[in-house]
């Protein structure tokens, strides 16, 4: 048996579900169900127990799953020393980041990086879903959360301030907002169930406690095109808001929310030329937009 069909049990027990497995593998149900299939045909046993419910590991297999988690560790290893060599500014660098502030901040980060570097593949993967450094799905993040990886190295390398926008049109309908009153009669979009809790949801909830929430969305930019409907008020980052010549930013009470950005990496690849490089280079880059993503 080789790594790769061991991969694929190890994958299978710590998820329990073939489609959840080829998700984190990269691969198709098909492929991890023919390939788990063959690996007990060739070692005569069987390691998951098949329910309705999903896999479940069998006693062998669950013994098995110590020595599979130090084999993966290991060869995780192997591989971020490989992909922190010297090569110079040359080789691929796979760059994560969320929602608005991947498309309108990062972006133009990793295209102007790419043009002075053009031996450099860099890879921007704007999506919901945490990627794991740690694991090699990706060697550099920008977040707003804090890391929880022990092997990364996190730093702040930006804030973010936000307002409260309505477009004139909405302004006029339905008069100034009173906070005291808990924008009674107003209508707010806002975050969807899982970012609920973040610094603009939680600020917005709290200054608007009577508004009728009209949507709840999953990103800010659906979040910035409702309110340019003229039929609710939203909380924006600034840089988004004060940049759309149909919103109006509205004074509030109470400070608007800054969120800090944090730049994940792991502790293996910070020294690669390259991710230094681009490092170094994200940093100065978000230093000269501070004052557009946290204006004064």
């Amino acid at each position: 048996m080789d790594w790769d069909d061991l991969k694929i049990a190890f994958a299978v027990a710590r998820h329990g579900s073939l489609s959840a497995a080829a998700r984190q593998l990269g691969t198709t149900q098909p492929t991890v169900s023919r390939r788990l299939d063959g690996l007990e045909r060739r070692i005569g046993v069987k390691l998951f127990e098949r329910s309705a419910g999903g896999l479940s590991p069998t006693p062998l297999c669950a013994a098995l799953v110590d020595g599979l988690q130090r084999m993966e560790e290991g060869a995780l290893a192997v591989e971020r020393r490989i992909a922190a060599r010297d090569t110079g500014l040359q080789g691929a660098i796979t760059v994560t980041s969320l929602d608005w502030f991947g498309d309108h901040v990062v972006g133009p980060i990793t295209a102007r990086f790419g043009a002075l570097h053009p031996l450099v593949a860099i890879e921007l993967l704007n999506e919901p879903r945490m990627f794991n450094l740690s694991r090699r799905e990706a060697d550099l993040a920008f977040r707003f959360a804090a890391f929880a990886q022990e092997d990364l190295i996190e730093r702040k390398v930006a804030e973010v301030g936000y307002g409260l926008y309505a477009t004139p049109g909405y302004l006029d309908r339905h008069g100034p907002p009173d906070f005291a009153a808990g924008c009674a009669g107003h209508a707010v979009v806002t975050m969807y169930d899982f970012a609920s809790r973040s610094t603009q949801a939680v600020w917005l909830q709290g200054i608007t406690p009577q508004a009728r929430v009209i949507a709840r969305t999953s990103g800010l930019g659906s979040q910035m095109a409702a309110a340019e409907t003229g039929l609710a008020m939203a909380a924006l980052p600034r840089l988004l808001g004060d940049a759309r010549p149909v919103l109006r930013r509205i004074e509030t009470p109470e400070s608007c929310p800054v969120q800090s950005v944090r730049l994940g990496v792991h502790a293996d690849l910070r020294d690669s030329p390259r991710i230094r490089a681009f490092i170094d280079f994200a940093v100065a880059e978000l230093k000269a937009r501070a004052p557009e993503l946290n204006p004064p």
